[in-house]
C-alpha cells in the first residue's frame, strides 16, 4: 500500500474516524534547517504508516521554489537545493528506519501547478543538473531512498514518465535501485515502459494492462525491461517486509514517538521571527490583564495545505485556542474576526453535529441501491467525506448524508452542499436544491480542490438544531473513482468596514493585540497557482488599522508560502508560522509567551513586493514553460537582478554572504547557500539541537 502524503499518513481512505498525525508543512519543516528534526519528522511519518498498515510513503516533495507564485509550495521545502537535498535526506532516512519506503517526488522539474499534466518544463542542463536534480541527489545516494515519483510535465520536450532522466542520472549515476511509479495517471503510453518507470498508478486499469502485454508480445518492448521492472518491485515488496522468504530491510524500529509533540516541536522550531521592535516578545503573561485576538485565521487556522497532501487528523488547536489555554486565567481574552479569509463553505464544526439516527455526535451516512434500499450505514464524525477508490459498498448508486446541525449564534446562516454531481438538499424538511452541480474545469480532482456549491439562507435562534438532509446520486462511470461531498456554512460578511471597526475597539484598550493573518484554500492548494502575493480580502487594511490604534500589535502569518506585507514597518512583531500542523496554535502560545524559542530561518525568499520579483512565470507560453533564469533562483537571481528581499529572522534586506544573528548565546551564523551545487560547511544545515528555556521572564529572542 502507498499513501500521501509528505506531512501526514491518510493510509488507504479519508475517514476521518482513521485519524492522522498532521505535522507542518514542508516549508515549515525547512525553515527549522535541522537534519535532526527532518529525521525525526520521517519517522513519525514511518510510525504512522506502519500503524495504518501502509509500505510507502509518497513523499518528501522536493520540487524547489522557483517561483513564489507556485500553489503548492506549502507542500515544497526551499528554493535552495542544497538546503532541500539534506533535509530531504534526513527525511528519507527517517522515514525508512521505520521500515517503510520513502518516495521522494515529483521527479523533475515540476515546479508549477498550471497545466502541470501537459506542461513542458524547459531548463537548460547546468540548471536541470545543478538545481533541480540536485535537490533529489541526496534523498538517492545518501539516503538510499526505495521509490522515487516521476512527475506529470514534460521535461525538455518529453513526459517525465518516459525521460531519459530515469536513467542517467537516476539509476546509473546515482545507483538507485528502487520503484519508479508514476503520479496518479502519470503514465501516458507503454512507451513508458521503455524508460526505466517501474509501476504505473493508480492500477489496474491505465495505459499498461493488456496493452503492455501487447507490446511485449510484438516486440515494441523487451522482456528484460519487463524483468528488471519484476525485479525491483519485488525487491521494494522484500525490503517492506511483503514477501516472503526475504527477511526486511529493517528488523528493528526505533522507539516509539509522540507525533503530537514532534508537531509541536516542529512548529515551534520553524517559526520564524522577522521583526520585535522594542524587545516586544516574548510577552510576560504575569504582566497582561487583557489581550485581543484579531482574525479569521485564528479561529480557523489553516494547520495544512489542500490536495493529495491532506489528512484526517483527531484534533487541531487554533491560536485562539491556543492562547487561551496558555495564558492564566485572570487574563481576559477577546476575539474579533475582523476580516473574512476562508472561502466558500467551509465544513461544520464537529463539536456543532449530531447524529439524528443513533444520537451521537457527528452525522449518519446510508448506502442505497438502484431501487433506494439499505445497502449498509454508518456514523461519521466530520460533514466532509471523501471518498477516493475505497469506502463505498459494492452496488451503491446513492449515498444519503443526516445531521443535524446547532447554531451558535443568532441570525442569517449561509447553508449548502460542496460536490460535482446531482444532489438533492433539504433543510429542515424542506428541499432547497435538487440538481446537478457541474465542474467546469479540466482539473484531475476538482471534485476535492475545488469542488461547485450551492448555498441557502437560513435564520436561526442561539443554539437552535436544523435538520440537514442530501441525497447524492453516484455518477455511473468514473474514470478515477473519487467521491468528496462537503455540508458546511459559508462566511458571509455584509459590512466588511464593521468588522474592521470591532476589531480595532477590541485592540484599542487591549494590553496587546494579536493578528493572525493567512491564505485560503483558493489560493495555496494542489491544483493551480497562485495570482499574487497579497494577503486575501480586507486582512491588510485589519492590520494597519489595528496598528494605529494599539502599538503593541503582534502578527501572526498563517501562510505554508511567501506573502506581501506591506504594513511590516507599522507593527511590533512580525512571526511566520507557516501551515503549522495540528498543534499551530499550541506552538504559537509556547513562542508568544516566552516558553520556546522561534528556531526558524526562511528557507525561501520573501519578497517585499511583488515587482521584486524577477521571475514570476507559472503559465505555459505554448505549452513551455522557459526557465530563462538558468541558475539564478529566489534570492540568486534577486542579487543578479540587483534587488533586494527580505531574507532573514530580523527583517534585514538580503546581501550577500552569511548573516549574522545575536543570540543569548552569543552570535551564531544563520547559514546560507555560497551558491548552486556547492558543498562547503556554510552551505549545509545546522545539526545541532537548541532548546530555549522554558521562562519567558527576561527571554530575549534573537
Amino acid at each position: 500500500m502507498l499513501s500521501d502524503g509528505p506531512a501526514g499518513v491518510r493510509g488507504e481512505d479519508f475517514d476521518e474516524r482513521h485519524d492522522s498525525v498532521s505535522l507542518p508543512s514542508s516549508s515549515a519543516l525547512s525553515a527549522t534547517w535541522s537534519v535532526d528534526i527532518a529525521r525525526r519528522y520521517g519517522q513519525v511519518l514511518g510510525q504512522e504508516a506502519r500503524r495504518k498498515g501502509v509500505h510507502a510513503v509518497l513523499g518528501p516533495t522536493i520540487n524547489l521554489h522557483r517561483s513564489p507564485l507556485g500553489g503548492r509550495h506549502f507542500e515544497c521545502m526551499s528554493e535552495d537545493p542544497r538546503l532541500t537535498a539534506t533535509l530531504a535526506a534526513g527525511y528519507v532516512s527517517g522515514v525508512q528506519s521505520m521500515g517503510v519506503g520513502a518516495t521522494p517526488k515529483h521527479y523533475v522539474a515540476n515546479d508549477a501547478e498550471t497545466d502541470r499534466f501537459t506542461a513542458d518544463s524547459v531548463v537548460d542542463e547546468r540548471a536541470l543538473r545543478e538545481l533541480y536534480l540536485a535537490a533529489f541527489e541526496d534523498a538517492i545516494t545518501e539516503a538510499r531512498a526505495w521509490l522515487v515519483m516521476s512527475s506529470y510535465n514534460s521535461i525538455n520536450g518529453t513526459t517525465a514518465s518516459e525521460n531519459t532522466l530515469l536513467e542517467t542520472p537516476l539509476s546509473s549515476e546515482w545507483g538507485f535501485d528502487g520503484v519508479v511509479v508514476s503520479d496518479w495517471t502519470g503514465v501516458r503510453s507503454v512507451e513508458a515502459a521503455n524508460a526505466h518507470q517501474d509501476l504505473e498508478m493508480p492500477g489496474p486499469v491505465g495505459h499498461w494492462g493488456a496493452k503492455l502485454l501487447a507490446a511485449v508480445e510484438d516486440g515494441r518492448v523487451s522482456r528484460e525491461a519487463i524483468i528488471e521492472k519484476v525485479t525491483r518491485i519485488l525487491r521494494l515488496a522484500a525490503r517492506v517486509g511483503s514477501l516472503a522468504g526475504f527477511d526486511p530491510a529493517v528488523t528493528e524500529v526505533p522507539g516509539t514517538l509522540d507525533g503530537a509533540l514532534v508537531a509541536r516541536e516542529v512548529a515551534v522550531r520553524g517559526a520564524v521571527l522577522v521583526r520585535n521592535e522594542g524587545g516586544l516578545l516574548p510577552l510576560d503573561a504575569a504582566a497582561l490583564g487583557s489581550v485581543a485576538v484579531i482574525g479569521h485565521n485564528a479561529e480557523e487556522a489553516r494547520t495544512q495545505g489542500g490536495g493529495s497532501a491532506t489528512v484526517m487528523p483527531k484534533y487541531t488547536v487554533s491560536p485562539l485556542e491556543g492562547l487561551r489555554t496558555a495564558l492564566p486565567d485572570d487574563v481576559t481574552v477577546t476575539y474579533a474576526r475582523g476580516a473574512k479569509v476562508a472561502e466558500g463553505l467551509q465544513p461544520f464544526p464537529r463539536k456543532s453535529l449530531h447524529n439524528p439516527v443513533s444520537g451521537v455526535p457527528g452525522m449518519r451516512v446510508t448506502f442505497l441501491d438502484a431501487e433506494g434500499k439499505e445497502i449498509s450505514g454508518e456514523d461519521r464524525l466530520a460533514s466532509h467525506l471523501i471518498w477516493f477508490g475505497v469506502g463505498i459498498p459494492e452496488g451503491t448508486a446513492a449515498i444519503r448524508m443526516q445531521t443535524e446541525w446547532t447554531a451558535e449564534t443568532a441570525g442569517i446562516h449561509h447553508l449548502g452542499v460542496r460536490t460535482v454531481g446531482q444532489i438533492a438538499l433539504s433543510v429542515d424538511s424542506t428541499d432547497v436544491f435538487n440538481g446537478e452541480l457541474e465542474d467546469d474545469t479540466d482539473v484531475l480532482g476538482a471534485a476535492l480542490f475545488d469542488p461547485p456549491q450551492t448555498v441557502h439562507s437560513v435564520e436561526t435562534t442561539v443554539g437552535q438544531r436544523v435538520g440537514i438532509e442530501a441525497l447524492y446520486q453516484l455518477p455511473a462511470q468514473q474514470e478515477i473513482p473519487l467521491t468528496a461531498i462537503l455540508l458546511g456554512e459559508e462566511t458571509v460578511v455584509a459590512d466588511p468596514q464593521a468588522e474592521i471597526r470591532a476589531a480595532v475597539e477590541a485592540a484599542r484598550t487591549a494590553d496587546v493585540a494579536i493578528v493572525v493573518v493567512g491564505t485560503n484554500a483558493a489560493i495555496e492548494s494542489e491544483g493551480f497557482d497562485r495570482k499574487d502575493l497579497d494577503l486575501p480580502g480586507h486582512q491588510n487594511e485589519l492590520v494597519e488599522a489595528v496598528a494605529a490604534v494599539n502599538p503593541r500589535t503582534v502578527v501572526v502569518v498563517n501562510s505554508g508560502s511567501p506573502v506581501l506585507m506591506p504594513w511590516l514597518e507599522e507593527v511590533g512583531a512580525v512571526l511566520l508560522g507557516w501551515f503549522g500542523g495540528q498543534e499551530f496554535g499550541a506552538a504559537i502560545a509556547d513562542i508568544l509567551l516566552g516558553n520556546e524559542e522561534p528556531g526558524g530561518r526562511l528557507p525561501t525568499t520573501w519578497p517585499a513586493a511583488l515587482g521584486d520579483v524577477p521571475v514570476l512565470n507559472t503559465t505555459p507560453v505554448d505549452g513551455r514553460v522557459v526557465y530563462i533564469e538558468g541558475i539564478h533562483v529566489g534570492s540568486r537571481l534577486a542579487q543578479a537582478a540587483g534587488r533586494r528581499g527580505r531574507r532573514t529572522a530580523a527583517a534585514v534586506r538580503f546581501r550577500p554572504g552569511l548573516h549574522h544573528v545575536r543570540t543569548r548565546r552569543g552570535t551564531c551564523a544563520a547559514v546560507g547557500s555560497r551558491g548552486p551545487g556547492r558543498r562547503g560547511a556554510r552551505s549545509r544545515p545546522e545539526h545541532r539541537r537548541t532548546r530555549g528555556p522554558r521562562s519567558g521572564a527576561g527571554l530575549r529572542f534573537p
